[in-house]
This record gives structure tokens, C-alpha cells and sequence, in this order.
């Protein structure tokens, strides 16, 4: 999940929140107040309406300014310095309450519907609730919106009466968080292109140490690194470097997290983990691959080489890590791939971790290998006898496809064991038959005992989907 915080949001109003100056009356005359809007010009303000609004703005905590503001809003709907007010309130309420903040950028963009200092807050604010959110479409319709308020704000004009050397200031402050709620939104609905353009334009304008410390920029740049692996075909390389970076420069909690992706995009490019010292090196002095970056990493064999030495270095085929039969079943010869399912064709395995994918009480889809669980697809299909074919009594019949329903949820990691029956190289698919759940706190021997754990030698023999 990913959170916004509006921390800067004051500093952006201190820039350019154009809070007017004003004038006290005239004593003599009874003349009303003058008030200078945004715009720099000074409007006429009646003495009643001086008061109400002077009021306000020299209260000295944020809870009673924001309280005399709306006061005066109230009082008068019509000012001629209500935009100016409630950009005051939208800085004032920031410090205190998000909500607010939100009302006060909502009614501000009514009158000003290009105003970049509402745009900011709806966008930061937007997407700050968004991460908060766990149901899918609401998150990305969330997404949606948020970033839809980051696109209105990097169109916006520059604020009038604003100097050139403000707006840059301004710019340095929100554009990043545009940038951020862009790309974010973009990487949930797969634009890989737009998430990249995003991230990287973000990354060009904020200050090198907010690269190097835990927070927002820190994450994305991860993020810059998953957009370069959902590109089609995946930017390994890419990948690689930035998740490497956020590896580099995350809290220790963290580091876990990232790492699987960085050193999984490392040997899909790569072939094997040797060298990865000097790229995580590399991506911490830099915060962008360096011009002999792609040099200086060589790539893995390809499909072809690697099947040819996987083939001609190991004596028993029956042997190969899961990873490398795979590998030839999708890219060797038919002669290749035949040789290898001729030394399992029929023999009983038991398989740990098995990701499930699809479940139902006669047959589970399952993710085995590293890339199919990375990529969260099935590679296999265990076909299983109905509980109820069993000769177990009704009672411990219900009792065992209660666990096992339980057991196979989608997302779960199962124990299977199963016999190789068949297989289609595109889409791979191996299919197992007489296949059974591995329950927990099973009697030893409730399973095939000729069942062996499956596996054997790998040669890190990634494939392509």
C-alpha cells in the first residue's frame, strides 16, 4: 500500500499561498478596510467586513484561524478575496485535519477550476485514501481520480501575480507528487509506458537525498523498477537497477521485501546471482543506470544454450529442478522435451509450496515454479479423487474436504502429491493424476509413500512466457 503525506503541503502554501495584506481603517473617515487578493491588486473592503475577516486571520492556532475562516466565508459568501481565503484555509486545515483540507480545495476549484494549489492538495489528499483502500476497483477508480487531478495540475498556468522564481518553487514542491500519483495509478492498470514516463520525470525533479532516504521517492523508485519488469517484453536490466536502489537505501524491514524482486529481475537477465555485488554497488552511486551500465552486465544464455548445456551436462534428466524441465518442455526440441517427460512420465512426486491458483474439490491449479509463482500462473494441474469416493465414513469424509477446502484456498501454499500423467508446452501446463492434499497434522503415511519431494539439479534455467 502506498500513502501520500501532505508534510510539504504547508511549505507549498508558504511559497505562494498569496494570504492578502490588510489595511486598518481609517479612523477619521470610517472608511472601510482595503485587502490585497492573490492577483496582487487591493479591493475595498466595508468595515463590518474588515472586522469579521481581520479576525480571523490574526487568530495564532490553526484550529481557530481555520474556524474564523469559515466563519467569514459564511458571513460572506460573495467576498472579493474568497479564493484567497480558502486557499488560507486549505494551508491552515493541512496541518490539522484532511479532511477539511479537502472540502476547502473542493470549494476553492469551483471558483478557480485551474487553481495548481487545490489541484496539489486534491491530488495529494486523493491519494493518500486510495492506499488506504482494499477492494481492487475502488482502489483504481480511486487511483483514477486522484491522478486526474495530477494531470489538471501540470496543465494548470502559472498562479497571477506569481514571479517566475516562485512558480519554480511551486513547481519543485508539487510536481513530484503529480508525477508520483501518475505513475502509481498508471502501474495498477498495467501502462508500464506511462508508469516509466511518470516515475522518471518525478525522479529528474526532486532532490538527490530524498532518493537516498526512506519515504514516497524512495518507494517509487521501486516502482520505477516493477513498471520496467510488467513492460512487454520485461526490462530485466531496468528492473534490476532501480528495485536494486531501493534495496540499497530501505530500512532494514524493507530491504526483505524488495530484494526478492530485485535479485529475481537480476538472474531472468542474468541467468545466475554471481556479479549481482557490483550492480547493487552501481544503483547505490547512482540514481540512474550509468552509461556503461548494460555493458558491464552479461546477459544469460539463451533458451537454446541452455537447454543444449543442461542437456549435455547432467547424466539422470529425471534429476532437473522443476525450473529446467519446464524450460525444455516450452523451448527444447520435441526430441528434447521428450527425452526429459520419459524419465517422469508416471512417477509420483510430492510437491511443497504449491501457490494455488484455481481451486475446486476435484482439481488445483498451481504456480510450482519460480517464475510461476513470481508471475502468479499456474504450471500445474493436480487432478484429484472426490472425497466422497473415498471408503472414509460420512462424518470424516465432511471433516476431510473441510480441510482440504480450507487447506487449497486461492493464494494458499499446499503440500500436493500427485503422478506426472501429461503436459502442453504452450501454455505450459503439466497435469498430475491421482493427486491429494498433503494436510497438516496428517498420520505419516496418508499420502503416497512412494511420493519423493520433487526437484534435483538446477541450472537456473529461466524460461519465457
Amino acid at each position: 500500500m502506498k500513502k501520500v503525506v501532505l508534510a510539504s503541503f504547508l511549505a507549498c502554501a508558504v511559497i505562494a499561498l498569496g494570504v492578502p495584506s490588510v489595511f486598518a481603517q481609517d479612523p477619521a473617515t470610517g472608511a472601510g478596510a482595503q485587502a490585497a487578493p492573490a492577483a496582487g491588486g487591493q479591493v475595498q473592503m466595508p468595515a463590518a467586513e474588515y472586522a469579521v475577516y481581520n479576525n480571523a486571520m490574526t487568530q495564532t492556532t490553526p484550529q481557530a484561524k481555520a474556524s474564523g475562516l469559515e466563519a467569514y466565508l459564511t458571513q460572506f459568501p460573495q467576498s472579493a478575496v474568497k479564493a484567497t481565503v480558502l486557499e488560507t484555509l486549505m494551508a491552515v486545515c493541512s496541518a490539522f485535519d484532511a479532511a477539511k483540507t479537502q472540502d476547502a480545495a473542493d470549494r476553492l476549484l469551483q471558483i478557480d477550476p485551474t487553481n495548481v494549489k487545490a489541484l496539489y492538495a486534491e491530488t495529494a489528499l486523493r491519494s493518500a485514501a486510495a492506499g488506504a483502500l482494499t477492494d481492487p476497483a475502488a482502489k483504481q477508480a480511486a487511483l483514477d481520480t486522484a491522478a486526474s487531478y495530477a494531470q489538471k495540475g501540470l496543465a494548470a498556468p502559472k498562479p497571477a501575480g506569481l514571479s517566475d522564481d516562485d512558480f519554480t518553487k511551486l513547481k519543485a514542491v508539487q510536481y513530484p507528487t503529480f508525477y508520483s500519483a501518475i505513475g502509481y495509478d498508471a502501474l495498477l492498470k498495467k501502462d508500464s509506458a506511462g508508469a516509466i514516463d511518470a516515475y522518471k520525470k518525478e525522479l529528474a525533479m526532486v532532490p538527490a537525498d530524498a532518493t537516498k532516504t526512506p519515504g514516497a521517492v524512495l518507494q517509487d523508485i521501486f516502482y520505477l523498477g516493477e513498471a520496467y519488469y510488467q513492460s512487454t517484453p520485461p526490462d530485466y536490466l531496468s528492473c534490476t537497477f532501480y528495485t536494486s536502489r531501493a534495496v540499497a537505501y530501505a530500512p532494514e524491514q524493507y530491504k526483505t521485501v524488495f530484494s526478492p524482486m530485485a535479485k529475481y529481475c537480476y538472474k531472468k537477465y542474468h541467468g545466475a546471482e554471481d556479479g549481482y555485488e557490483a550492480v547493487t554497488a552501481s544503483a547505490t552511486a547512482n540514481l540512474n543506470p550509468p552509461a556503461d551500465f548494460a555493458t558491464s552486465v552479461k546477459p544469460a544464455p539463451t533458451p537454446a544454450e541452455r537447454i543444449h548445456t543442461i542437456i549435455s551436462t547432467t547424466s539422470d534428466l529425471a534429476t532437473l529442478a522443476i525450473d529446467d524441465k519446464e524450460t525444455i518442455f516450452q523451448n527444447g526440441s520435441p526430441e528434447d522435451a521428450a527425452k526429459v517427460w520419459d524419465t517422469i512420465k508416471g512417477k509420483s512426486v510430492q510437491i511443497p509450496d504449491a501457490l494455488v491458483i484455481e481451486s475446486s474439490p476435484t482439481a488445483l491449479k498451481v504456480a510450482v515454479s519460480s517464475d510461476a509463482v513470481q508471475s502468479k500462473t499456474a504450471d500445474f494441474t493436480f487432478n484429484l479423487a472426490p472425497v466422497e469416493d473415498s471408503k472414509l465414513p460420512p462424518a470424516a469424509a465432511k471433516k476431510k474436504a473441510d480441510q482440504m477446502a480450507a487447506a487449497t484456498a486461492v493464494g494458499s501454499k499446499v503440500t500436493l502429491t500427485g503422478t506426472y500423467d501429461s503436459f502442453t508446452p504452450t501454455p505450459l501446463m503439466i497435469t498430475m493424476k491421482d493427486g491429494e492434499v498433503v494436510l497438516k497434522g496428517a498420520a505419516r503415511g496418508a499420502t503416497k509413500p512412494a511420493a519423493k519431494p520433487a526437484g534435483g539439479a538446477h541450472h537456473a534455467a529461466a524460461r519465457r512466457r
